[in-house]
């Protein structure tokens, strides 16, 4: 006698469409490995990315784009990911212009404020994705130790305490600010 076995349902794969067909409800949404994945945040987390983005763009160059997290970057595998503050270089940007949907590739700089819910496996992996799609530099921004780590490649990372004094770069030649300000 031979059994008949229901085959497992697939989860489904969602695409570019179904991400930007989610609610504007305030929620960031990301779309990673076929799935919409909800980032966590919070009022804390808004204040400190308002901050630092304010920051960013008067330090940047009319040759920059200074972007919030509600700018979606395609990424070499498929995952669709918003950082929380970006800056690209308008060279890479098709005709100088941002496009009305997503960006292809990462931006030269992408920044991350860490919830303390957040996983770090997670994290370095999208560090890694960001770098893999063409990131020059990733700043890890976590509140609860008032601490940033700058990577400058995937592998390779600096941690500066309160006290430290972060700098933009060839990217940002006019940022720079002490880690604790970030968090005040």
């Amino acid at each position: 006698m031979s059994v008949v076995r229901d085959k497992p349902k697939r989860k489904r794969r969602y695409t570019e469409q179904d991400l930007l067909q989610m609610p504007d409800d305030g929620r960031k949404y990301e779309l990673v490995n076929g799935r919409i994945q909800v980032v966590p945040t919070g009022a804390r987390h808004g204040e400190i990315v308002s901050s630092l983005i304010a920051r960013l763009y008067n330090a940047k160059r009319p040759s920059t784009v200074v972007y919030s997290e509600a700018v979606g970057f395609r990424m070499r595998g498929g995952n669709v990911r918003s950082p929380d503050a970006s800056v690209m270089r308008r060279e890479r940007l098709p005709q100088g212009e941002s496009p009305k949907e997503f960006i292809d590739g990462a931006p030269d700089l992408a920044v991350e404020v860490v919830s303390p819910s957040e996983n770090l496996h997670d994290l370095y992996q999208k560090v890694g994705e960001y770098f893999e799609s063409g990131a020059r530099e990733v700043w890890l921004l976590f509140p609860e130790r008032k601490q940033v780590y700058r990577f400058t490649a995937p592998l390779e990372i600096e941690v500066l305490h309160e006290n430290d004094t972060l700098a933009g770069g060839e990217l940002l030649l006019e940022f720079a600010v002490r880690v604790g300000e970030l968090f005040e």
